[in-house]
């Protein structure tokens, strides 16, 4: 009878032994994921499972969103008068870039701002590098991004070239969707920065170039230098936060 008591002692020292390491197994694996989420904004906000209202409330979002083509100038022209800010700092682990978007490009100016205001950059890169010519950003291949776009609107930004501004060093820019774009109006929600010192005078005309950089050239030209992949995108992501200075 003893013998058999001190078989099942030991069975059970053993089992709780090994439950205790795989508990202990179990936290460490657990803490690695949450110190990996609270390192990265992005993976927390695409982690999480939004419903519509929570959406709404956290980005801001209301009523008018989405907004659709032809309600687009009256609603930019408003919001900008509610929302007169132009100065922004884009944020990255090679440093901060500060940016002044122009007033007499008002649509794209309050476009961007806009969506600094609803958060919509925060989840996104500097997707596209070419040396020597731009950085582009706005775009990501995470979930949340193309959900977020959904949920703001599939429009385009009427071209604002009678502004007169060009292509030259620090100049910041929008995207075009594609070349059947014959209008020339802007994606809403790409841009990018003129690295080339010379500038890039051919892009005349055929984007819109709405603001400048004021400060962090120097990490333009840091991100410009990084190793790419197919279609100019970045080995190791470069992920951006954008926020309003004034």
């Amino acid at each position: 009878m003893r013998y058999s008591l001190s078989i099942i002692a030991g069975f059970l020292i053993l089992f709780f032994a090994s439950c205790e390491d795989k508990n202990s197994s179990q936290k460490s694996a657990a803490e690695t994921v949450a110190e990996k989420m609270e390192n990265d904004s992005t993976a927390i906000e695409v982690a999480k499972d939004y419903t519509e209202e929570e959406k709404i409330e956290e980005k801001g979002l209301g009523e008018a969103y989405p907004i659709p083509q032809e309600e687009l100038i009256p609603f930019l022209t408003q919001y900008g008068k509610e929302n007169p800010e132009n100065r922004v700092r884009i944020v990255t682990s090679f440093g901060d870039i500060e940016v002044t978007l122009f007033r007499d490009t008002p649509l794209h100016r309050a476009n961007f701002i806009m969506l600094v205001k609803n958060g919509y950059f925060d989840n996104t890169y500097f997707h596209r590098v070419a040396p020597g010519f731009v950085i582009q950003g706005g775009n990501s291949d995470n979930e949340a991004t193309y959900e977020m776009r959904q949920d703001v609107g599939n429009y385009l930004i009427p071209s604002e070239f009678a502004a007169g501004h060009r292509h030259t060093y620090g100049a910041f820019s929008a995207a075009k969707y594609s070349e059947q774009n014959v209008s020339k109006a802007s994606s809403p929600f790409e841009f990018f920065i003129v690295v080339d010192k010379g500038g890039s005078p051919h892009l005349n005309n055929d984007h819109t170039v709405f603001g400048e950089v004021t400060s962090g050239m120097d990490v333009a030209e840091k991100i410009a230098q990084v190793e790419t992949g197919q279609s100019e995108w970045p080995i190791d992501n470069i992920y951006m936060d954008v926020e309003i200075i004034e």
